[in-house]
Order: C-alpha cells, then structure tokens, then sequence
C-alpha cells in the first residue's frame, strides 16, 4: 500500500518534472562531462554556472549578443596567480562566440590560457572592439594546433592575424577562417606560419582571385599543404594559380568547389600550377565543360555533380590517377535520380558543403 507522502510525490512528480525540463540552465554538461555548453541568453545571466564546465575537455560558451565590456576590469590579473588553476583545467578544445568583446579583454584570455591544455581554439559571430593591448615581451598565449575564426569583426582591420599571432605559441597547424569582413592581412606585420599545413578559407564568398592574393601572403606559408575555398567566389583557374604562384605557396590538396567557375579561354596564357598539387577538386563548380589549364599530372581530380553533357575526352584530362565524375548529366541522360541526388546534397551540405578535402570524395561515385 502506497502511503500518503509517496502518494503526494507521485501527484506532484509530472509538475515538477514538467518546471525542470522547460527550465534553461545557461550551462548544460553531458553525462560523461567531456562537453560543456553555455548559452547565456537571460537578461540577467549567472555566470557563475560556468564553473560546472572546469572538468569538461571541450567547452562551448556564447555570450547571448551581450558586451562583455564588464569583464576588463579582470583583464589586468596577472594570470601567475592562477597558473596552478589553469594547469589543472581539462579543456583541449574552446568555443566562445555571440557576444562583443574588447580587445583587451580577449587577448588577456589567451595569456590567462598560456599554461592550460587548449589546443583547439574556435570564435565566432564576435565583434572584437577597441584598441588591442602592446605586444607581449615573450608569447605567453596558448600553443595551439588549430584555430577557427567564423564572422568575427575587428576594430583594426587587417591587422588581426597578425597581432593575434604574437599571443601563440608556435605550431599552428590549421587556420580557418570563414565569413570574415576582409581578408586584406597586413603581410608586412604577418609573422611566418612555420607549421601551418592547413589554411581554409572557405564560406568568404567576396574573396575572388584578386583577394586571394592578398589573404596569401607571399612566403608566410611555407609548410602548407592542403588550401579549401570552397565558396569563395573564385570564377578562373588560372586567376588561382596565379595567386598561388604569387605567394610562394606548394599545396598537396586544393579544393575549389563550390565555386562559380568558367572554362578559360585557350588564348589565355599558361599558369604553371605548384609542382606539389596532387589533388585538385572541382565538385560542384557548374562546369559545362572540363576547363582548360588544368595541372598536367593529379593524382585525384574531383569532378562531381558538375554539367557535363558529354564523357570528356581524353585529350581535354591531364594524367589522373582517380577521375571522379559522378553526378554529371551525361551519365544519367533521363535525368532519373543523380542530379537530384546532387541537388539535395548541396541543400544538405550548406554554401560551402563542408565537404572535406577530397576525402569524401567517392560517395557519390
């Protein structure tokens, strides 16, 4: 027989459950606690609750499109005083987003973070403002594999990278930047990129050729080995390699999906393309016809869901090792299933596709 207490708990159960589960907590931690996210949207938000994310590796925190002005008064912390703390800290990957931030008041964030773990650092939809503090005496910021900045504005333009730099650690492996106001960098302030093997630029649909050879600072770039610009309004091939050969840069992989592009005219001149380049992807281009110019020798050559009415011969292919045509209407003339399946894909997908570089390259062959 159920007693009158328990009878009472069970009535009142649903309710209860009812409040908690259409309560939003800022921060939510997942039942392994390896992921932390903080989405301070309340007008007036407990920060406070952020100190449940100190024993997660991966760590989310959006500031709801507030300032964060508030916070500057902390800037100015040596952050020796809590050096033991952030040691102790588990957090490999951070992504802070949604909010306005000061300059002064990020890069004490990153000196703060010198002596954690974080290898991966993400910020996105940020409006960085105000002045940025003096250069540090020594680099004193985190020793970062991969950092990825997504529609961050900032109050000195071009200077960013470069003045972000000088707070790194060196080993940058990955840099990914994406819908950025411009992506003109201040080349003779730019540091080298000694370990930078990775450099996507992809989802800046304004960039064309004749910003790509300004984003591509000659000589900063020695180690790159994979480039993505995918959706970055590039119309030629050979106004890419030109900017490739302008800058010095010898990349394995180029990924060029997603792009408007147009067949050269053959009495355009000859680009000679990096001798490095392996694989080059054209997937999703609209191209009617295999373009002219391409490198002489791939290794893959990605050609998916172009427009292609007819097999190419073999005199318009360089020496490739793997063609990729799939999804072109010359291999489904009733139009039965593959340039729909093409369609729905890129829907799916987003603007750029976020398709890795040719990695995935097979799932629709």
């Amino acid at each position: 027989q159920v007693r009158a207490p328990c009878r009472l708990l069970l009535l009142l159960l649903p309710p209860l459950l009812h409040v908690w589960a259409t309560t939003s907590e800022p921060c939510e931690v997942d039942d392994d606690d390896v992921r932390c996210v903080c989405n301070f949207t309340d007008p007036e938000p407990d920060w406070s609750s952020a100190f449940q994310c100190v024993g997660a590796t991966e760590v989310e925190i959006r500031g709801g499109g507030r300032s964060l002005k508030e916070f500057v008064k902390f800037a100015g912390i040596n952050p020796k005083q809590y050096a033991d703390v952030i040691r102790a800290l588990r957090v490999r990957r951070l992504t802070v987003g949604d909010a306005q931030v000061p300059a002064l008041l990020l890069f004490s964030l990153l000196r703060g973070l010198g002596s954690s773990r974080l290898n991966q650092l993400t910020l996105e939809d940020l409006e960085v403002i105000g002045p940025t503090p003096p250069p540090p005496l020594e680099v004193t910021g985190p020793a970062l594999s991969s950092l990825s900045i997504r529609n961050v504005s900032w109050a000195t333009g071009g200077a960013w990278l470069a003045e972000l730099q000088l707070w790194l650690k060196p080993g940058l492996k990955v840099l990914n930047v994406a819908q950025a106001p411009s992506l003109a960098f201040s080349c003779a302030d730019l540091g080298t990129f000694p370990s930078l093997t990775t450099l996507d630029l992809s989802d800046n649909p304004g960039l064309d050729e004749r910003g790509l050879t300004a984003a591509l600072c000659p000589n900063k770039f020695p180690a790159l080995q994979e480039l993505a610009l995918r959706s970055t309004g590039m119309q030629t091939l050979g106004g890419v390699c030109a900017a490739l050969a302008a800058a010095g840069v010898q990349p394995h992989h180029l990924d060029l999906s997603h792009n408007p592009l147009r067949a050269t005219a053959p009495a355009a001149p000859r680009c000679i393309w990096p001798s490095a380049l392996s694989s080059l992807n054209l997937s999703f281009a609209g191209l009617e016809q295999v373009p002219i110019g391409l490198p002489a020798e791939l290794s893959v050559l990605d050609l998916r869901c172009n427009r292609l009415n007819r097999e190419p011969r073999p005199d318009e292919l360089p020496k490739v090792r793997d063609l990729i045509l799939a999804g072109n209407p010359y291999l489904d003339p009733k139009n039965s299933g593959v340039v729909t399946a093409c369609e729905r894909l890129t829907q799916a997908l987003g603007v750029s596709g976020s398709i890795l570089l040719l990695q995935g390259a097979r799932s629709l062959a």
